[in-house]
């Protein structure tokens, strides 16, 4: 990913999050417990796979999936905005290191599987 386009994706991020805490009261439908749960599992699944697969293997992007439709609990994201938060998990370092905890290589594996993700236009149907 480029600069630019990178900027693009943290911009994205930031607008759309910003636009959908201020219309759901900060995401007060989501069931953040189940969420949390959730990805729980997910990340340990991905975790297993992750010194044996590579991003783009179709049983990891069927992963990332799973991963996008659990964000879409709270809004559903532009594909630039999900690759904005491969570039948040790496960035940030409570995320970075919260998403490490699971396999110390997880952010730049997810990052990178996320990125390929949105860039396969993929369905942003959960």
């Amino acid at each position: 990913m480029g600069n630019q386009y990178e900027d693009e994706c943290r911009r994205s991020l930031a607008e759309e999050q910003a636009k959908s805490l201020a219309e759901t009261d900060n995401w007060a439908h989501v069931d953040r417990p189940l969420v949390h749960r959730d990805w729980d599992a997910l990340y340990r699944e991905i975790a297993e796979h992750l010194d044996t697969s590579r991003p783009g293997d179709p049983h990891i992007q069927d992963l990332v999936r799973r991963h996008f439709a659990i964000a879409c609990r709270f809004y559903t994201p532009s594909m630039r905005a999900y690759a904005g938060m491969a570039l948040f998990y790496a960035e940030d370092d409570a995320m970075r290191e919260f998403h490490n905890a699971y396999h110390p290589k997880m952010v730049e594996f997810l990052g990178e599987a996320m990125r390929t993700f949105a860039e396969q236009g993929a369905d942003s149907t959960p």
